[in-house]
């Protein structure tokens, strides 16, 4: 809405929330509705393929696009960004966000710790949320190919 004369600018807090969202479950879910809540604005980062195969070893299952398409449709998702480098400030200086939302597997991490440190240097807070330790990519991804598997067996 457009700020008339006289009238005070209203906060406006965006998020980010990064992520790969492969094989997309509940986990994923929890973080983004975590996050909106904390934000006014909620911008979801999905991880190019290549830089998921960089992080993790190997390409997701789902294709980026259709990654995209599965974020950009959660209603708590006010935007979908594709990231494409691993530098999170750089990521930043396209975004600008206020928050950054990540699951507390990487708190008190080297990772985590490097986060915070580059962060805290533009007054970026990062937030963590508990991450579901039942149900993760990797895990579903697992099963996946042990199903594979039995089945070239059979």
């Amino acid at each position: 809405m457009p700020q008339g004369h006289g009238q005070q600018r209203v906060p406006h807090l965006v998020g980010y929330a990064p992520g790969v969202y492969d094989l997309f479950h509940i986990g994923h879910l929890n973080i983004l509705r975590h996050a909106r809540s904390r934000c006014d604005y909620l911008v979801a980062g999905v991880v190019s393929d290549e830089m998921a195969e960089l992080a993790k070893g190997r390409p997701p299952v789902i294709p980026l696009v259709e990654r995209l398409e599965i974020v950009r449709s959660i209603r708590y998702v006010d935007a979908a960004f594709v990231e494409t480098v691993p530098d999170k400030v750089t990521t930043w200086q396209q975004v600008r966000f206020d928050i950054l939302f990540k699951g507390d597997d990487w708190r008190g991490t080297p990772k985590g710790e490097k986060l915070e440190r580059d962060f805290r240097q533009v007054g970026v807070e990062v937030v963590y949320f508990p991450y579901t330790v039942h149900t993760s990519s990797t895990q579903l991804r697992g099963a996946l190919d042990a199903l594979a598997t039995r089945a070239e067996q059979g």
